[in-house]
């Protein structure tokens, strides 16, 4: 009698499929019942995830296109680094167009053309969690909120939540607006949080999540000119931390990026001389990071020749000294900066033609998204109702003076 693979013990089972790659676990999942429930057991989630990070699928990137998101590898081996196009996957109708998507330690969260609600979705489990939101507010298309996922039990990665705020210094107001509310996924109810900043956040830097927390940079709001610091906001004690100071700011910008889940990484770009139109990048990485304290070490320095935008998004490989960000200069091509300690590697081909923000790292994440019962009476407190509604009559009061 012929032996098939389901007649073998469960540990040879495990071990074959978990040399299935990234891009077909969806398919593997579908093949039978047995096979899905045995793809979502810890023991082999763990497996599979060790034994990707060990292939040249160990540096993946997110594309974002209009209804679809591209799995694209990037290998860089000496001289001659490659990219490839791993295919595509989407949750998605076509109907929905994705505005924006931020990573979050293997969460994604999208943000969709529909300004009514939201998506947190893990890829690699197949989870989604769609999140109605209270109020929008994109005047002239633009989405002025600022989003960050993170967890609150930090030892099982567990209590989900979604920071979303909005700090608002419009000269047609007569003082600052702030809104900063959160959504925890186990009560699935909204609740605003008491905060009245000092610091001031762009919302066109992006954030960075590290071990369940998430970081920005930012600067003192009496103060002008570039972020000078980071501020970390932790998502167990749903507080933000004190004003942590970048190692270099001065005339500088800068972008943040995560280093192996473990560091933080901030690029900086300066000009070389002050009368002069040379400018330069500087990477520091942390040594030692938390929410109330970092220090930091110089990665790398390099030149702007041939000419390098800063990119919003970057990566970098400490093992190989490799700086890599995003280039979207001759759209709809996307493009990858590839930079060594020896200077400029490689331009590549990213292989996808429609993509129209910058692409994000991604690791897998064992991190579960729940879904609410579907019988749950959810009710707001009337304290948390009659909050929401002063903020969103004043937020619709500015809104009147500066449309």
């Amino acid at each position: 009698m012929a032996t098939t693979i389901s007649n073998l013990p469960r540990e040879l089972i495990e071990e074959i499929l978990s040399r299935v790659p990234l891009r077909a676990m969806k398919a593997m999942r579908l093949t039978c019942k047995s096979w899905n429930n045995l793809s979502k057991s810890e023991s082999f989630m763990k497996m599979h995830i060790g034994k990707a990070a060990t292939r040249e699928e160990k540096t993946m990137m997110v594309a974002v296109m209009p209804h679809t998101l591209a799995l694209v590898s990037v290998v860089v081996d000496g001289a001659n680094p490659s990219t490839e196009l791993k295919g595509q996957f989407s949750f998605l109708d076509k109907e929905f167009f994705i505005y924006r998507v931020i990573h979050y330690e293997g969460l994604l969260l999208c943000i969709l053309k529909d300004a009514t609600r939201i998506v947190v979705w893990n890829p690699y489990l197949g989870q989604e969690r769609w999140i109605q939101i209270r109020y929008s507010h994109r005047p002239h298309g633009v989405d002025h909120f600022k989003y960050a996922v993170g967890y609150a039990d930090k030892v099982s990665c567990r209590s989900v939540k979604l920071l979303r705020f909005l700090d608002y210094f419009h000269k047609a107001s007569d003082k600052p607006f702030f809104w900063y509310e959160i959504y925890d996924f186990d009560s699935c109810l909204w609740k605003t949080l008491d905060v009245t900043p000092h610091w001031g956040i762009s919302w066109t830097y992006p954030s960075v999540s590290l071990k369940g927390n998430t970081y920005w940079p930012a600067r003192e709001m009496k103060t002008k000119g570039f972020q000078d610091h980071i501020i970390c906001f932790d998502f167990t004690s749903e507080r933000f931390g004190p004003l942590l100071p970048l190692p270099r700011a001065q005339g500088c910008h800068v972008s943040l990026s995560c280093v192996k889940e473990e560091k933080l990484a901030a690029l900086f770009k300066h000009q070389v001389h002050h009368d002069s139109y040379e400018y330069e990048f500087e990477i520091w990485i942390t040594t030692k990071i938390d929410i109330e304290m970092v220090s930091w070490i110089k990665f790398l320095r390099m030149d702007m020749r041939p000419k390098i935008k800063l990119p919003l998004s970057f990566y970098v490989d400490e093992e190989k000294k490799v700086f890599m960000g995003f280039d979207h200069g001759e759209y709809p091509k996307l493009f990858l900066n590839i930079i060594g300690e020896t200077g400029f590697l490689r331009k590549l081909d990213l292989g996808v033609h429609e993509g129209h923000r910058s692409p994000c790292s991604y690791v897998p994440s064992l991190v579960q998204i729940k879904h609410p019962a579907g019988d749950k009476m959810i009710k707001q407190s009337s304290l948390e109702d009659r909050r929401f509604a002063e903020n969103s009559l004043r937020l619709a009061a500015i809104e009147k003076l500066i449309n």
